[in-house]
């Protein structure tokens, strides 16, 4: 008896855009959807957007920025990850780790050494399995009305060339975070 074949791979798409309605449809509708309301940030949005759709659903996106960033007395950028969502229906499928790899080898053509993420502290397992790590000092912020602040959650680099290196020195984004 012959078997049925098995859906194929869900593939990654860049999206010309990511709006609201886009990521309702991921995570529904919601005050907050990402969980990071009660830190009070400003956030910014981000400018390359990459996603899974099945059929014509949006499942899954993640969202990439470029960002200067000061590390000790060294001006650079980063490229700074955001938005990654994926449907509560079909979270445990591998979804986050195809659409950040996607955004990620995207991240390699953007010129960074780098790119940082900021999450809550229950996320940082996955992460660590899709190959971040996370920073072990406190990260600087810009905030409207030129505050800046200490980062509340937990912020996470990864290397996107074989030879990068991130020095342990103080980091402060010199921008609003992603």
């Amino acid at each position: 008896m012959p078997q049925n074949p098995s859906p194929a791979a869900p593939a990654v798409v860049r999206l010309p855009r990511y709006t609201k309605a886009d990521q309702d449809e991921i995570l529904g509708g919601g005050d907050d959807p990402f969980g990071v309301a009660a830190t009070g940030l400003t956030w910014l949005p981000k400018e390359e957007h990459f996603g899974v759709r099945r059929g014509d659903r949006l499942v899954a996106h993640a969202g990439l920025l470029r960002l200067p960033v000061a590390i000790g007395a060294a001006e650079t950028e980063v490229v700074g990850v955001g938005g990654v969502a994926v449907a509560p229906d079909m979270r445990g499928h591998g979804l986050a780790r195809l659409v950040v790899a996607a955004a990620l080898d995207h991240a390699r053509t953007m010129g960074p050494h780098h790119a940082l993420l900021f999450c809550r502290p229950p996320l940082v397992p996955l992460y660590q399995r899709l190959g971040w790590h996370p920073l072990d000092q406190d990260v600087l912020v810009e905030q409207p009305e030129s505050r800046v602040v200490t980062m509340p959650l937990r912020t996470m680099v990864t290397p996107l060339r074989d030879d990068a290196y991130w020095p342990t020195e103080p980091v402060r984004l010199r921008s609003l975070p992603m």
